[in-house]
């Protein structure tokens, strides 16, 4: 099974990048990278090569659905898991394909303190499968 250490998190809302950084590398020793929108996020992700993609799913220009498509154009994201931190109403699971790997959605507001736990959770779930 493949450790989750490290997680590109693609937000355009600068506080919510903030909350999640403390959160994710404080509380849940991640190792993380943030960009604020598509353009930024492919060039970071060839460099980074992230374990988890941790998407909002509205933003300017590209949606979080057609920057994980995007991402998925490039061979070695291909199969990379991705989770979605959006408001609630944003979105549901039937907007994904198989092919999206979406392994789940976690709902803003969220609780900063649980945000590494439910994380892991989705992401230990889908390797015990």
């Amino acid at each position: 099974m493949t450790q989750l250490q490290r997680i590109l998190h693609i937000d355009d809302d600068p506080d919510i990048r903030e909350i999640a950084r403390l959160s994710l590398e404080n509380l849940g020793g991640f190792e993380l990278l943030q960009c604020a929108n598509a353009k930024e996020c492919m060039q970071a992700a060839k460099v980074f090569a992230p374990d988890l993609f941790l998407l909002d799913a509205r933003m300017p220009v590209l949606s979080g659905i057609e920057v994980l498509r995007e991402l998925r154009t490039i061979d070695r994201f291909a199969e990379t898991p991705a989770i979605f931190l959006t408001a609630k109403n944003q979105m549901t699971a039937q907007e994904f394909t198989p092919m999206d790997r979406v392994l789940g959605i976690i709902h803003k507001p969220f609780d900063p303190v649980d945000l590494p736990k439910t994380i892991r959770s989705l992401y230990d779930g889908h390797f015990s499968l």
